[in-house]
């Protein structure tokens, strides 16, 4: 697997898990969960540091990072995070342009 199937492949997973959450149908460790998984699976994964990234590249791993980051309760009421991530969320789902200030990098 190269770093193009990768993010296109968590990127799906990482979308459809934020929104579950969002409508309280998924419960913040699967979040975790998902987040220590995807470390795990990146580990496998052969690149060079000169490799460019895309913006979905950046976006996800700016994603990733926000919900690792932030606690259960920042990611369920603080408005301005939450239209953050969902900006970015569409973006990854190819329903919106790409946030402007989303700088996620690899691990």
């Amino acid at each position: 697997m190269n770093v193009q199937d990768f993010v296109d492949n968590k990127a799906k997973q990482l979308c459809f898990y934020l929104r579950a959450f969002w409508q309280g149908e998924l419960p913040i460790e699967e979040i975790e969960l998902f987040f220590w998984d995807s470390m795990e699976e990146w580990g496998q994964i052969e690149y060079t540091l000169t490799q460019p990234y895309t913006q979905k590249e950046r976006v996800f791993w700016h994603v990733l990072h926000q919900v690792h980051y932030w606690n259960e309760e920042k990611l369920t009421k603080d408005q301005f995070l939450i239209d953050e991530l969902n900006n970015c969320v569409n973006f990854l789902e190819g329903l919106g342009h790409c946030p402007l200030d989303c700088v996620g990098i690899r691990p």
